[in-house]
């Protein structure tokens, strides 16, 4: 390892590190406008220069684009370097409109910090400055471009590192430009990194714009419960009221970015709507009230029916203390449940995936970024979990192959060999590759398992005219393969298939890896924590039959995510008492008999569990209670003195279970040891390492779990379509839909079909499709595609859909047909 000395230190560091670097762990910061460590150097922006003293290198030289070697002697004070410097920023500072007191980026802006400790201090130019013209780019980033300095940080951001390219770098000499080559939305959605990477404020967060500055807000950690990755992020508040939130730097999760989900989905925590009294029968009431009415009642209940009568569900968006809270509560009383998911089928694969958890399979995002083979078999990563997109991302741009088994049109900002089959034969695929592939019977017939793995994919894939022989023969060579799983699309054997594929790669003496893409941010702790298969759905069912008259809902809105809206509303009227906790304004909050407010994750904080089995805890951001924007109406505070804060009174959902269980809130790390054995080493919240800790559940990999009858290729489907529900980045997470800016970047939803069924149905591109059930119908614009499987419909759960009316998974021809809209 190379030791140089940088002002009179000595240090020794990794082959490959920049100076820049080396400067840093001597705790030497070196002015940087073009350098990130995400992107690399790049040597645009000359500020970085210091002096050479001694060894291979000699003279002025750019930090960030020389390799430490030994023998260096670098002064970052040299009068030339400093000197240097100071002109460079002399420079840059020509043209820029020194518009601080009106900037959103004054208080975080580089650009300040850089010039102050550059030395540059004096105004000498007296010409005219430079301008341009700013674009619309959407309602998440301002453009400003009379800022800029040229760092192309944010080109080479946008299309390097996450792949799009719809905003780039134009122009030459003095007239570059950084922008779109017409305005419009920003194709990205990880484009609200811009306002982080920027250093001047050419591109600013511009929901939160002018609401404060950087030194006005309450800054504490948080984390994305958007989707199952657990990215980390700052939250900035201000009076009770969530203003912006930031990517934090996590070297095993997200590294320096996050998702425009992620950053932008925050708002449906300070909506004036949001309810924050308690309600029991249509009368308005304190929190503490309504558990003390809910608990009355539900009591009742079980007097006169059995505890049985009564049955609880929660759902993956709620913390860990949550949901054991929840289990607790149904334990003690002996009620049904609880269900943390809404299907029989979601609950089932997701437990299937859980239990074949292991710490020697699973991996990490950068352990993604580092594979040189990734397999995804029902996943749709950009729409599901965009930052594992990126992360594949990374990968390719490392020379790894990307191949993707699903039905849907799946995009993804790389190169990709896409197999669209229908579920019934991506199972059939993995079953086979597990069962004649991999097994045993392989082995002792005495044919080469390598050789055996790239036959099978070869005749599987000309069947379909899909030719990935070549790919096949990559991943038979791979060292470092990941298999990423999706839960949505794929039949409920899959979980186990992928996993005993994995298993027997490690076999093979591949260090093969496993990424599972659960539904929900906690939806990993909910399986845990399922002693059963029980599902919502079966709750619906026991409604039905009149086994179960009351239902307590704790942070969960079944009119959202259950897929049979006629249903639902039947068996909602069938209840003598529904309880809901919860902090949205959900139709089930509507039509609950009694109502408990509870407060956020930004004002409880709480405990999750990643899709990589690692446990976080984040505290609250900041006190709950209503906001100031609120409580003066946009105006002055209230002019009164009072002891308490305005809604302050709220609880957290855990905190009310335990109210209504009889518990003390103070026996929580019991709960959680009681509830599952993993969390028994888990520490108190206030020590949990900032990156979590991986759990270990003693899962036994040592040998594949291979079905040995597996079922013959199914039959192509004769009449009627399967009927495939799937996400979108923006408009079908629960959470972010309350976000008005993000409202504003979802697409419009439509029904995806493959050409040759839209042509047997007389449809085209275009054209508005009426699906209709006994339910009722739903009339949607089609999207034509060839990239998707035959015999299947694509119908996104989008908040402007009434998708729930189908009420089923199957279409037969007769109830697709073309409509004109109004």
């Amino acid at each position: 390892m190379p030791k140089l000395i940088i002002d009179n230190r000595e240090i020794e560091v990794p082959p490959g590190t920049r100076v820049i670097e080396a400067a840093e762990m001597l705790g030497i910061t070196i002015p940087r406008f073009c350098y990130h460590p995400a992107l690399g150097p790049v040597g645009a922006c000359r500020v970085c220069a210091v002096k050479f003293l001694d060894g291979p290198v000699k003279g002025v030289q750019m930090s960030c684009m020389v390799a430490a070697r030994d023998g260096m002697v670098v002064s970052t004070t040299d009068p030339e370097a400093a000197d240097f410097r100071k002109s460079v920023i002399e420079f840059l500072m020509l043209n820029h409109p020194h518009d601080c007191p009106v900037c959103d980026e004054g208080g975080h802006c580089l650009l300040q910090d850089m010039t102050v400790s550059g030395g540059h201090g004096l105004r000498r130019y007296k010409g005219n400055k430079r301008t341009h013209n700013d674009q619309y780019l959407g309602p998440l980033i301002q453009h400003e471009m009379n800022r800029c300095i040229q760092c192309y940080r944010c080109s080479r951001f946008y299309q390097e590192f996450t792949g799009f390219h719809d905003l780039g770098v134009m122009g030459i000499g003095s007239r570059v430009y950084f922008g779109r080559y017409k305005e419009g939305t920003l194709e990205s959605p990880f484009a609200g990194n811009l306002a982080d990477l920027c250093p001047t404020g050419v591109y600013t967060d511009k929901p939160s714009r002018f609401k404060g500055r950087r030194w006005d807000f309450e800054r504490r950690p948080g984390l994305c419960i958007h989707c199952s990755l657990g990215c980390h992020t700052v939250v900035c508040s201000r009076y009770r009221e969530v203003m912006r939130q930031e990517a934090r730097f996590s070297e095993a999760i997200n590294g320096y970015f996050i998702c425009d989900r992620g950053r932008y989905g925050f708002y449906y925590a300070g909506l004036d709507e949001r309810p924050r009294h308690g309600r029991a029968d249509g009368q308005e009431i304190s929190g503490e009230d309504a558990l003390k009415f809910a608990a009355q009642r539900l009591e009742k209940i079980r007097s006169a029916y059995g505890p049985d009568a009564v049955a609880c569900a929660g759902s993956p968006r709620s913390s860990l203390e949550t949901l054991t809270a929840l289990k607790r509560l149904c334990r003690k009383n002996n009620w049904r449940g609880p269900a943390y998911f809404g299907e029989r089928e979601t609950a089932q694969k997701v437990r299937a995936a859980v239990s074949r958890f292991s710490s020697e399979t699973a991996v990490s995002l950068r352990d993604v970024e580092q594979a040189d083979f990734i397999l995804a078999v029902g996943a749709d990563p950009v729409n599901e979990a965009p930052m594992l997109a990126l992360a594949m991302r990374q990968a390719w741009r490392n020379g790894a192959r990307v191949a993707v088994i699903d039905p849907r049109p799946v995009s993804l900002p790389l190169e990709f060999e896409h197999l669209p089959v229908r579920a019934e034969l991506a199972e059939f695929y993995l079953g086979t590759l597990v069962n004649e592939t991999l097994n045993d019977k392989a082995a002792k017939a005495g044919e080469p398992e390598a050789q055996k793995f790239c036959d099978v994919i070869s005749t599987l894939s000309a069947r379909h005219q899909v030719d990935i022989t070549e790919l096949a023969h990559v991943f038979q060579k791979s060292q470092r393969p990941v298999i990423i799983c999706g839960m949505a699309p794929l039949p409920e054997p899959v979980p186990w298939l992928v996993a005993d594929l994995v298993s027997a790669l490690r076999t093979m003496n591949k260090q093969a890896g496993l990424f599972f893409i659960l539904p929900g941010a906690n939806a990993f702790g909910a399986a845990l924590l399922s002693e059963t298969e029980i599902s919502f759905e079966q709750i619906i069912t026991d409604i039905e039959t009149a086994r179960v008259k009351a239902l307590v809902l704790v942070e969960n809105d079944p009119f959202f995510h259950f897929p049979d809206r006629q249903r639902l509303e039947k068996a909602i009227r069938k209840l003598e008492l529904l309880v809901v906790a919860d902090c949205l304004n959900t139709p089930a909050v509507g039509a609950a008999d009694i109502f408990v407010p509870t407060l956020t994750v930004y004002e409880a904080g709480g405990t999750f569990i990643t899709a990589e089995g690692r446990v976080q805890h984040v505290g609250p951001a900041f006190r709950g209670g209503i906001p100031i924007t609120q409580t003066g109406k946009g105006d002055h505070p209230p002019r009164e003195f009072r002891p308490d804060i305005s809604g302050g009174d709220v609880k957290a959902a855990w905190q009310a279970i335990a109210i209504l269980a009889g518990d003390s809130e103070s026996v929580r790390k019991n709960w959680l040891t009681e509830a599952h054995p993993a969390f028994a080493d888990l520490p108190d919240v206030n020590k949990f390492p900032d990156d979590g800790i991986c759990l270990d559940l003693k899962t036994d990999t040592t040998a594949a779990q291979f079905s040995c009858d597996w079922p013959t290729e199914p039959s192509e489907p004769k009449d009627g379509f399967e009927l495939i529900f799937t996400d979108l980045t923006f408009g079908t997470e629960e959470l972010s839909t309350y976000s008005p800016c993000l409202q504003e970047m979802e697409k419009k939803p439509c029904l995806f079909m493959q050409s040759r069924d839209a042509a047997e149905l007389k449809l085209s591109d275009g054209d508005v499709a009426e699906l209709k059930t006994a339910g009722g119908a739903v009339k949607i614009p089609v999207k034509v595609v060839e990239n998707m499987a035959p015999g299947v419909l694509i119908l996104p759960r989008h908040r402007q859909v009434e998708w729930q009316k189908l009420g089923t998974r199957k279409l037969r021809k007769d109830q697709i047909r073309k409509v004109r809209m109004g």
